[in-house]
């Protein structure tokens, strides 16, 4: 089972290809340590499970179109 849930997670981001995309960006930048991570402690130990962990809980956002 996928935790977090993908219904909680199109709460935070409105479609599944913008979540798709946010989150492998964000799975890559972390997996090359080019950036430092949002959270202390993560339930996944992948990539992938990490970036869906920061949606979640809110340290990532979709970029506000003009």
């Amino acid at each position: 089972m996928l935790n977090p849930s993908i219904d909680s997670l199109l709460t935070k981001i409105d479609s599944k290809y913008s979540l798709v995309t946010i989150a492998a960006k964000r799975a890559r930048k972390l997996q090359l340590k080019e950036e430092t991570p949002l959270q202390e402690k993560y339930i996944s130990h992948k990539f992938v499970g990490k970036a869906l962990e920061e949606i979640n809980n809110g340290g990532l956002r979709m970029a506000a179109k003009d």
